[in-house]
């Protein structure tokens, strides 16, 4: 393997403005989110001052329970019993249970979040700092998340969904042996199916499989993961519910930040609501207020007021906060110094500095995690045959396939000779023209638009009859451009991470933590 580029986000055509304008502190309020040692410096004596004694025991002993049916590594082991010391902080990654991990970019999250830990206990070798994996067990959207793809195949499972998805129990266990098939004579195939069916053998939930997943991948690298579905937890964060169901806090709190990133950016990633809680039953629905009673949408459960803050009080545990809620409640209950996510996810969290504010939480460090491409060597050279860089297939590849399908064209040339006259002649009789009559020089301002409209029409038709004349080359481009795109999309949405684990296994998790940059987001393009 071989690193061939790390190509800045700012450079990238396709990463929102939101999320450039954020790492170049351009966000007023945000000076101090990004990534710096003096700002982690400022976070460590923030959460030392804002989390207790008695909030670190709760959570020791809440992953405890978690973790207690893994084989734990001694830096596992050693990260849980340091999280009780004043010392201790996390870096947090979170993510949905998607079967089998999902797109490969779960790995990079994950990756990402442990070696920042080991970059802050360089740079503050007084502290120790714990990589932690949120599971995202309540979320309910099942669709989402009950697939995946390697380049060959597509596996999907089959379960009654509606609840929280972490509590959903494997009885579908077909998309294995078609997974077998597919990977039992690669190199370190055996390994892939031998993790797949622990995970995922009948009777596990969705919450243990990527619990067990997670923890063969990770556990050498000290990571801890933690499930948000639970009572202890929720505990902590009744107050900031109840202010959520009697006043509509979040969206009170975040409606200016919203205002300003709508005017600005067009719109938001997550419109809060009114209530961002849900009810959790059988199923997790939505929290509404009607103005008199409280109630689980798409049910027949209501509460008045009175019934649902003795609800909260005695079940804080059937309360599940939304997208929007979800970091408030993650920040509340761990020490945690930043958060590392996609695109989407950084630029939610961004509506919440002012709630964050109001309910006296620290609101954290932001890190936009790196992407990851890996790309054949032979796929490498036949892009560079073409006279083409790697960077080229993440602008306006349209127009460099346009540009090179005309390159040697002399009817082009021809034409943009004379267009280039035709704009000089007009030029000079416009000139002219504006000494006369104003309509005679409004004729000519409009013969020149219909003109140059005329040769607009030319290059148009131009290209399409040269595109026809030159198939063979526009076929390799297209084909290049899926290679590097499967499915139109970056490699690291589409693929899962056995594509890749099938020929390296543990080496390859070595290599992208190797490649892996902390201190900015890039995109890691490396050539195997």
């Amino acid at each position: 393997m071989k690193t061939i580029n790390k190509i800045s986000f700012n450079d990238i055509e396709s990463i929102p403005q939101l999320v450039k304008d954020f790492l170049n502190q351009k966000i007023e309020g945000f000076e101090n989110n990004t990534f710096s040692l003096d700002h982690f410096k400022d976070q460590i004596h923030l959460k030392q001052n804002s989390f207790t004694t008695d909030q670190r025991q709760i959570l020791s002993d809440v992953l405890e329970k978690q973790l207690s049916g893994l084989t734990l590594s001694s830096k596992q082991k050693e990260n849980q019993e340091n999280l009780c010391l004043l010392d201790t902080f996390t870096i947090t990654t979170g993510h949905q249970l998607n079967l089998f991990s999902g797109p490969v970019f779960f790995v990079y999250k994950i990756l990402q979040t442990i070696k920042t830990c080991a970059y802050l206990k360089e740079n503050f070798p007084d502290f120790n700092f714990v990589p932690v994996y949120w599971m995202a067990s309540e979320d309910h959207d099942f669709a989402e998340i009950n697939h995946f793809k390697t380049e060959n195949n597509y596996y999907e499972i089959n379960e009654k969904s509606g609840g929280p998805v972490g509590r959903i129990t494997i009885s579908d266990t077909f998309f294995i042996s078609e997974f077998e098939k597919e990977f039992k004579d690669s190199v370190f195939g055996t390994e892939l199916i031998l993790m797949m069916k622990e995970a995922y053998k009948a009777g596990n939930t969705l919450t243990e499989a990527i619990k067990i997943l997670v923890n063969r991948l990770f556990s050498e690298f000290g990571l801890l993961i933690i499930d948000g579905d639970s009572r202890e937890l929720k505990n902590q964060i009744k107050d900031i519910f109840k202010e959520e169901l009697t006043d509509f806090s979040l969206q009170k709190h975040s409606k200016e930040r919203v205002d300003f990133l709508t005017r600005k950016y067009g719109k938001v990633q997550v419109n809060p609501r009114d209530i961002n809680l849900f009810y959790l039953s059988e199923t997790r629905d939505r929290i509404d207020f009607d103005g008199e009673k409280y109630l689980a949408v798409d049910t027949d459960k209501r509460f008045t007021k009175e019934e649902i803050l003795q609800e909260l009080e005695n079940h804080p545990e059937r309360f599940s906060p939304n997208a929007l809620m979800r970091p408030v409640y993650q920040e509340k209950v761990l020490p945690n110094l930043a958060y590392i996510g996609g695109n989407a996810e950084i630029m939610y969290w961004l509506e919440l500095k002012d709630y964050f504010a109001s309910v006296n939480i620290p609101f954290p460090v932001l890190i936009p995690r790196n992407s990851m491409l890996f790309i054949k060597e032979k796929t490498v050279g036949k892009i560079e045959k073409l006279d083409l860089n790697i960077e080229d297939f993440f602008g306006n590849f349209t127009a460099i396939t346009n540009q090179k399908i005309v390159k040697d064209s002399s009817v082009l040339s021809l034409l943009e000779e004379k267009e280039l006259l035709l704009e000089k002649g007009f030029s000079e009789l416009k000139t002219i023209a504006e000494t006369t009559e104003k309509s005679f020089g409004n004729m000519v301002k409009a013969e020149e638009v219909r003109q140059l409209k005329s040769f607009k029409r030319m290059k148009k038709r131009l290209l399409h009859a040269e595109k026809i004349k030159q198939g063979e080359l526009l076929e390799r481009l297209e084909k290049l451009f899926l290679d590097v795109h499967p499915s139109k999309t970056w490699q690291e949405r589409v693929f899962n991470f056995s594509v890749f684990f099938s020929d390296y296994s543990y080496s390859w998790l070595e290599n992208c933590w190797e490649e892996m940059v902390v201190q900015e987001s890039k995109l890691i393009i490396v050539a195997i």
